[in-house]
């Protein structure tokens, strides 16, 4: 694949590419929604560094179609998602997205190379952020930003932008100093690295957003013990991923970044998409499972617009919090009833035997129960073998950049 446009020809050809494959609307999690996500950085690149195009500005060409074709604002709301959302990108507030440019390029008949090109969000006015603190070269060699190491140094500003972009002028002040989100750590988290990743999964849940709107009620305790019934399957974390989608949840998994502490996330990318974010330092079924239950609870009882994200180290307990005392308590009880736990010999066993018997009984992999009989009695030395270790991340290829 191109790593560069040198070319007006290759230039040319590349948004050739990229109208073809918008009309042939490829999926983003294949080869070819990969190419076009990078075709587009590149024709981006191109045209910030090398010519001066005459083309409209992608804001001015929808509100010149608009206007053709009698639109109103409202009449955007299905293609790009919200009223909200709507509002922002007319004021040149938030960016479009590549669903968006779909979307639009589909309804409105707009020229894809009109609606790709670069928007500028970031002023110069914007000297609270220290730009030269986000992990850039990291986030280079991870693929989130597609460019060479050699180009940190350089244009390392620039390249954050743009990677933040998707998300908004207003998005990274916000995660990295308003109050409107908890973090549960022992540990003094680098919060320019805890931004950078919550960047990364906030844009992916951006491309491939679920097709339903979230309910909140649906994320009861019945609901939730369902779901770990697909902790039987062989891939059943990635069941529970994909199920999930179905009720509107995004769950994205994504290695941490060095100067974080993160076993997961619950995020709010707005009141009808939440997300998921799930790190798997480690790699034990008994801690996916509780994990993403914690960040379940997050979601159906804790988010909302004074507090919309949540990142949690479990190695840590934390009682001080009630948010955090609930989501330990009721994600404890999604697993394994408490009722259940209380009339079952694995309280007072820690054998296979104990842990088979209760893990038939409910119908959940061996790896819950152990896990849960390893954190009653402190005693992480127990059922080594029964917890699932190293069949986590070998069902999630993105985790093969949680190598070093």
């Amino acid at each position: 694949m191109m790593n560069t446009i040198k070319s007006e020809t290759g230039y040319k050809a590349a948004l050739r590419e990229i109208q073809d494959l918008i009309e042939r609307n490829v999926a983003p999690d294949t080869v070819e929604g990969d190419r076009l996500s990078v075709l587009t950085l590149l024709v981006q690149d191109f045209e910030q560094k090398a010519i001066d195009l005459h083309a409209p500005d992608p804001i001015d060409a929808i509100q010149f179609r608009m206007e053709q074709m009698g639109l109103t604002p409202r009449d955007l709301v299905p293609l790009i998602g919200s009223r909200s959302k709507v509002s922002e990108v007319l004021a040149k507030k938030r960016p479009l997205t590549l669903s968006m440019v779909r979307a639009l390029h589909k309804a409105l008949g707009i020229p894809a190379k009109s609606l790709i090109r670069e928007q500028s969000l970031f002023e110069e006015s914007d000297q609270e952020i220290q730009w030269d603190r986000f992990p850039v070269r990291e986030m280079i060699e991870r693929g989130w930003i597609k460019a060479r190491v050699s180009d940190a140094a350089l244009y390392g500003r620039e390249l954050v932008q743009k990677f933040f972009a998707p998300l908004g002028k207003e998005w990274v002040p916000a995660v990295l100093y308003k109050r409107t989100r908890y973090v549960r750590s022992a540990r003094q988290m680098d919060p320019y690295a805890l931004a950078a990743w919550n960047a990364r999964i906030c844009t992916r849940a951006l491309v491939a957003p679920p097709k339903v709107k979230f309910d909140k009620s649906v994320l009861t305790l019945e609901f939730l013990h369902e779901l770990a019934h697909l902790s039987l399957l062989e891939d059943g974390p990635r069941h529970a991923r994909d199920y999930l989608k179905n009720f509107g949840i995004s769950v994205i998994v994504e290695p941490l970044l060095p100067g974080t502490y993160l076993d997961g996330a619950a995020l709010l990318l707005d009141a009808d998409h939440p997300v998921v974010g799930l790190t798997i330092r480690h790699d034990r079924l008994d801690n996916f499972w509780f994990v993403l239950m914690h960040e379940l609870i997050h979601i159906a009882r804790h988010l909302g617009p004074d507090l919309i994200v949540f990142y949690d180290d479990l190695d840590v307990e934390d009682t001080s919090i009630p948010q955090e005392r609930e989501a330990d308590d009721l994600a404890g009880q999604a697993l394994i009833p408490e009722a259940e736990w209380q009339n079952s010999p694995a309280r007072n066993l820690r054998t296979p035997e104990a842990v088979e018997h209760l893990a038939r009984r409910l119908r959940i992999h061996p790896a819950i129960v152990a896990g849960r009989i390893r954190h009653f009695y402190r005693s992480y030395r127990v059922l080594n073998r029964l917890v699932g270790q190293g069949q986590v991340k070998r069902l999630f290829p993105e985790t093969a950049a949680d190598h070093r």
